[in-house]
Parts: structure tokens; C-alpha cells; sequence
């Protein structure tokens, strides 16, 4: 069986959000067991597992995400490395369905110069009390604080870009807050420098972004597709556009351009191939 890492959300390797892919044969599903493990050997934020579905109405793949420490209910980054696989490995553009479990029927669009795109369910926030303890663990005070519902994230608004490139997470600490609050991670977010010029003077993007889950075994995620469908509605509400381009400044970088389409969000980005392989277990 062959599995693939593939880095997303970037146009060169090395960058962007690497995934773990592996198409499996049309069957039932591996045990869980075995797709947790083999995610906790690639180690890194996802591996995504993909099923051909029978041919019907509703999907044409079935698809799990594994971090590694546990099954999680949406990715981003590692469904369009999946499409990605779908069409250098078999030649597959245009629309692929992909059903998920807790999140619905999933649609990914891949185009031949290489970009594939997302239509994925927003979540747009719910402005709460900035939690007990947070301060202390990212070091600054938020200017607000969202929780975005079933994705089960905490969207943390800072003041600037700046403010958010040096934030240094106290991760134990992070680990037990969301626990405690019941998140799957935290957003830090903010305006780009030269927010204030127009755009293409000050900065290519129209808002900055950095995500942690360390609970889940991820310290900090290099560039979070998921996390966009809440970035998405958050900063089109607040600079009245529906199509922006997010930066996430992790070490690796990563650039996610949005459209917000009513109820949905569509995520667009690259990726590339850095490994392919053959599991032999």
C-alpha cells in the first residue's frame, strides 16, 4: 500500500502544512488502531485515509483524519493534499466528493495548473469572555475572543502582526485550557503590517494567523485550512470583502486565499509532492 507526504497550502517543498496521505482499496475501513498508529509513525499534524465509495449520489471517497495522538473531525490541509494525490497519481480533475463523519459531504476541486480548492462549512464565531488563564499562556492580552462552534476552536484576536509572530506559547498550559474549555486549539490572529496602506503597498494579504493544538499532539500547526473556515467569515465581516488571502506565519509559512459563499467557505491553495512510499504493515 503506498502513503505519500504531501506539503500544503505552499508551491514549493518545504513549506506549507505537510500531510500524510494513503489511499486505501475499496473495502471496509482498516481498524482504527491501525490508522491511528500509522499516523502517529508519520507524525505529522494529519494523515488523511481515503475509501472509494461505490458509485452513488452523495460522495465518491470516504475520508478520516488522523493526528497523532487521535482521530479529528475536519482537516483542511490534508483534504486538498488528498486531492492533490487524486490527480498527479490518477489523473483526477474537476469535483471529487468526499464523505465525511462528522462534517458532512466534503468537495474538493482540482484544476490542471495545480490548485485545488475547499468547499468547506464556515464558522463564523461567537464572541465569548476571554478564558481564565489564556493571557498567561500566550503572554499578551486579546483584543476578543470567539468560540467557533463545532470546529471547536477558540479565535483569538491580537492587535498586529507583529504581536502575534512573536507570541511563545506556554503549550502545557494550552494543552490544559483546551481541555478544560472543551477546544480542539487556539487561532491567534491580527492585521497585516501596512494594514492601513492599501493593499500591494503594505502586504500581499489580508490578515495573519497562527494555530496550536497541543492536546492533540500538535504544538503548532504549520498552516490550518480548517482553521480558515473560521478566519474566513470573522475578518470578511470586518473588512466587508468576500474573497481575502490569509498568511499563517508559522516557521513554514503557508497562504490560503477564502471566498465566503454564504454558509460555506472555499479554501484555496497549492501543494507538492515530497514523498511517496510503501507501507509494509
Amino acid at each position: 500500500m503506498r502513503i505519500h507526504v504531501v506539503t500544503a497550502f505552499t508551491d514549493r517543498p518545504f513549506a506549507g502544512n505537510p500531510a500524510g496521505v494513503c489511499l486505501l482499496p475499496a473495502g471496509p475501513w482498516p481498524q482504527d488502531a491501525w490508522m491511528q498508529r500509522v499516523a502517529a509513525e508519520m507524525n505529522h499534524s494529519e494523515t488523511a485515509f481515503a475509501l472509494p465509495l461505490p458509485a452513488s449520489d452523495e460522495a465518491d471517497w470516504a475520508i478520516r483524519w488522523f493526528a497523532p495522538l487521535v482521530e479529528t473531525n475536519l482537516c483542511g490541509h490534508a483534504t486538498l493534499a488528498t486531492a492533490h494525490v487524486l490527480r498527479t497519481e490518477h489523473g483526477v480533475l474537476g469535483a471529487v466528493r468526499f464523505a465525511s463523519r462528522q462534517s458532512g459531504v466534503l468537495v474538493t476541486h482540482a484544476d490542471a495548473s495545480g490548485s485545488v480548492t475547499l468547499d468547506f462549512p464556515a464558522a463564523p464565531g461567537t464572541e465569548v469572555p476571554v478564558p481564565d488563564g489564556l493571557v498567561g499562556v500566550l503572554g499578551t492580552e486579546p483584543e476578543a475572543t470567539y468560540r467557533t462552534g463545532a470546529l471547536g476552536d477558540l479565535l483569538t484576536v491580537l492587535p498586529d502582526e507583529a504581536t502575534v509572530r512573536a507570541v511563545t506559547p506556554d503549550l502545557a498550559a494550552m494543552a490544559e485550557l483546551t481541555r478544560r474549555e472543551r477546544l480542539r486549539g487556539v487561532i491567534i490572529t491580527a492585521p497585516p503590517a501596512g494594514a492601513n496602506t492599501p493593499r500591494g503597498q503594505g502586504s500581499s494579504y489580508d490578515f495573519v494567523s497562527r494555530f496550536f493544538s497541543p492536546a492533540e499532539g500538535i504544538l503548532e500547526d504549520p498552516a490550518t485550512g480548517s482553521a480558515h473556515t473560521a478566519l474566513a467569515p470573522y475578518w470578511s465581516a470586518r473588512l466587508g470583502r468576500e474573497r481575502l488571502t490569509g498568511f499563517q506565519v508559522s516557521a513554514r509559512t503557508g497562504v490560503i486565499h477564502t471566498a465566503l459563499h454564504g454558509d460555506r467557505v472555499h479554501l484555496t491553495g497549492n501543494a507538492v509532492t515530497v514523498l511517496d512510499g510503501t507501507l509494509h504493515v
